[in-house]
């Protein structure tokens, strides 16, 4: 498992996506999916991304990473149109068909391997990491990742099985990536919190409720209104949806939450109790809670410290969220494993 998720990986962040001129995203934009607008280059970490601006209307054109298969790229297509179908009231992006009616159209080129375009709606908002932090606010998460997760309760994919290293079921194969933690205080904190997973966590993980999620609610991910911190406005990126226990959706979007003074679980404990009144949590998901929380900040470390290695001319980008992941670990490390139970279970109510 580990070797075939680093080579994969390797090969779609080795795998430049060709460039497109402006001009020909406009024109792509206009004689494919009959959109006539202003485009401007967004970043993206396989793609090629593209702000189209068609009056008062806001699109981002997707031009596929060549070496991404093309069943994970359909895999994220019919998810959001099963969503749109689901829950309409979700904010997330909304599929621009072609002329034809078709959810994307293939790129192709003399010399260039085949891509797949795909038009969105731009999704308007704060990136919550932006905002200013409340309990409000978490309540609001939890109740929209609850919603996320009902609405994709029911979706099947042959896709949705691919190998993903942000994968948190798969989180004791990537102990090797630990190598390139520099300092020895945290390497060793990082090495604890695997112990850990592989002890509690992993054997309970294939007895679990299982479907897929969207993996990726940190807070770059997550939108808020520009003028209600507390109102949610968007659910961006489903690039790392992938089939698995439904606690590791929860897991994943909390991880990100850990709160800076008070109690660590402070803001975490707000956004999973309100998730709880939705999608009420099984006893065993709550106690496996903490456990796969701290874990998925070591996926966060390690991966992007291997990642900004091998790719230091996107050192910046890769290492976004890797201080404050370190930060957030080290006030969990300060925790008993009971005793964040005991807090999480008393703030969703459950003996």
């Amino acid at each position: 498992m580990m070797t075939s998720q680093i080579s994969e990986t390797s090969v779609l962040l080795d795998t430049a996506s060709p460039e497109l001129s402006l001009r020909d995203v406009e024109r792509i934009a206009r004689d494919v999916f009959g959109l006539a607008g202003e485009a401007s280059e967004l970043t993206g970490e396989r793609d090629r991304n593209y702000h189209l601006r068609a009056g008062d209307a806001h699109y981002v054109l997707k031009v596929s990473n060549p070496a991404e298969d093309p069943q994970v790229i359909d895999f994220q297509t019919r998810a959001l149109l099963h969503i749109a179908a689901v829950d309409p009231g979700l904010p997330v992006p909304r599929l621009r068909p072609t002329r034809t009616g078709a959810a994307d159209w293939l790129l192709e080129g003399p010399g260039q391997a085949p891509r797949l375009v795909r038009v969105l709606s731009f999704l308007q908002g704060l990136p919550m990491h932006k905002a200013s932090p409340s309990l409000s606010l978490q309540q609001n998460l939890g109740l929209h990742a609850a919603r996320l997760d009902l609405a994709l309760r029911g979706f099947f994919h042959a896709g949705a099985g691919h190998e993903l290293m942000w994968d948190l079921k798969h989180a004791n194969t990537l102990r090797p990536l630990l190598e390139h933690i520099s300092n020895p205080a945290q390497r060793a904190l990082a090495a604890r919190v695997l112990d850990s997973f592989e002890r509690h966590a992993l054997p309970m993980l294939p007895g679990l409720r299982a479907q897929v999620i969207h993996n990726d609610l940190n807070p770059h991910n997550v939108l808020v209104a520009p003028d209600d911190h507390s109102r949610i406005a968007g659910i961006i990126d489903f690039g790392d949806m992938v089939h698995a226990p439904l606690i590791n959706s929860l897991a994943v979007a909390a991880a990100y939450q850990v709160s800076e003074t008070g109690h660590p679980l402070e803001m975490v404990a707000a956004m999973v109790a309100a998730y709880h009144q939705l999608v009420p949590l099984e006893p065993v998901e709550l106690d496996l809670l903490f456990d796969l929380i701290t874990t998925r900040m070591v996926l966060t470390v390690a991966i992007s410290g291997w990642r900004a290695a091998r790719y230091p001319e996107n050192h910046a980008y890769i290492l976004r969220n890797n201080l404050q992941a370190w930060a957030r670990l080290t006030r969990c490390d300060t925790l008993d494993r009971t005793d964040a139970q005991a807090y999480l279970r008393q703030a969703c109510r459950v003996e």
